[in-house]
């Protein structure tokens, strides 16, 4: 069983200069492209005016309506070989039209990172929040043990849903090893279905080695996705706690926060007299990072890996981070900056970076064996190309042994085809005669 043909189901259109999930969805698309595989990006979304260019990759695109048989035509004459959905909503939407119209399609699932995690600990930093009332927060960085995490993700809906779709799919792509570990060993999902691969659209190290160096470096810098309910609760951090410590030890010191997508709330954060910049959307964001000298993440809840700190390592920028942050990046070798999750340590070393010229060299170095070691683009990506051929060459084999998933595509997958369907019905009964 060959593939020739790849179906591109997005839940959004892929923006590489605004998330990490944007430019791994392109490194994927490029990939697909070498292999000479006709490619089809579709999705429901509006189109971006941030978008990346899929003409240039001779991706042919194509814009979907939820909820509507007009899926159904377009799959039934594509007949692709390879379907990858865009996260586990993506494929509640379109996972039953997909094996109805197309059931020899091999279906693999991007989770981009385990958004049911990434809830789990988003709760269990409100409950410490809450607990603390009245007195200075340490950063409280949820608890990472998997069997505290397992009884976090069990109290709501969002895990039992992605993990069906994982279950429901032939391959799921997991870009954490903290991720794989969680679903195989308390979830108990076969090793077979997933598949750990941090690609992502890193800078080559030629960029860090020539990069300026740390007298031609000012000022610190924090960037990411203000849509992104992590990345907010950062700057909030930074705002409220991290940088007034900072500022009273380095009076002259200055942050300029950027991102994607700023909300009103975000810009009212601005002020320059504090050092405090709200610069919004950056043009080139690794122009930015290689201009500053140290990059701020205090990230507080989370899941995947962190494309903005896999950006800083390849600028040569070191980098202040959290436990979460720096979470599934550099396995048993030391970090390119310092790991602090408590509010003490995290100021202190965002100072000593900022002006201990051996410790910052130290750092950078740091980056370069960590992204030599873990972010190989050319290792990473043959080893998603065997996965993926793998399971198409063992889909039949695989699927016999995944009763669970079977099942589930029986009846989950039928109730979503009747909500869809009612839905659909709803709508044309709306529309005027």
């Amino acid at each position: 069983m060959t593939i020739q043909k790849v179906l591109y189901l997005g839940y959004v259109w892929p923006e590489p200069n605004s998330s990490a999930a944007g430019s791994r969805t392109m490194e994927f698309l490029r990939l697909f492209r070498q292999q000479n595989w006709q490619v089809v990006f579709a999705s429901v979304a509006a189109l971006s005016p941030h978008r990346a260019d899929l003409s240039a990759l001779q991706i042919e695109e194509k814009q979907l309506t939820l909820n509507c048989d007009s899926f159904d035509e377009f799959i039934l004459s594509y007949q692709p070989d390879l379907v990858v959905f865009d996260r586990f909503f993506t494929e509640e939407q379109f996972g039953w039209r997909v094996e109805r119209h197309c059931p020899q399609a091999l279906r693999v699932l991007d989770t981009c990172d385990l958004h049911s995690l990434r809830e789990a600990r988003h709760r269990l930093l409100k409950q410490a929040l809450h607990t603390s009332t009245g007195t200075v927060p340490a950063l409280l960085v949820p608890a990472t043990e998997h069997a505290t995490l397992y009884r976090s993700m069990c109290e709501e809906d969002v895990a039992q849903r992605e993990i069906a779709a994982i279950y429901r799919c032939d391959l799921s792509l997991m870009i954490s090893q903290f991720e794989v570990d969680l679903l195989r060993d308390l979830f108990q999902v076969p090793d077979y279905l997933l598949c750990e691969n941090n690609l992502m659209l890193v800078p080559e190290n030629s960029a860090q080695q020539n990069s300026p160096g740390f007298d031609e470096r000012q000022h610190f810098v924090s960037i990411g996705n203000f849509r992104h309910a992590p990345n907010w609760d950062a700057v909030l951090c930074l705002y409220q706690i991290i940088w007034p410590r900072i500022r009273a030890r380095l009076p002259h010191a200055q942050l300029h926060v950027f991102g994607s997508y700023p909300p009103p709330k975000a810009m009212a954060l601005h002020q320059p007299a504090q050092g405090f910049h709200v610069r919004g959307w950056a043009e080139d964001a690794h122009a930015v990072m290689q201009a500053s000298r140290v990059c701020l993440a205090p990230l507080r809840f989370g899941a995947g890996i962190k494309g903005k700190l896999a950006d800083a390592m390849a600028c040569g920028t070191p980098s202040v981070t959290t436990s979460i942050g720096a979470e599934s990046m550099c396995g048993e070798l030391p970090w390119a900056g310092v790991i602090a999750d408590e509010l003490d340590a995290f100021v202190d070393a965002a100072v000593m970076l900022s002006n201990d010229l051996d410790q910052w060299q130290l750092a950078q170095q740091r980056g370069r064996e960590i992204l030599q070691t873990h972010f190989n683009r050319s290792v990473s990506s043959t080893l998603f190309l065997q996965a993926i051929l793998q399971a198409r060459a063992q889909q039949q084999e695989r699927r016999a042994q995944n009763f669970t998933g079977a099942m589930l595509r029986h009846h989950s997958l039928k109730s979503t085809q009747y909500m869809s369907q009612w839905i659909q019905l709803k709508n044309q009964a709306a529309k005027p005669s």
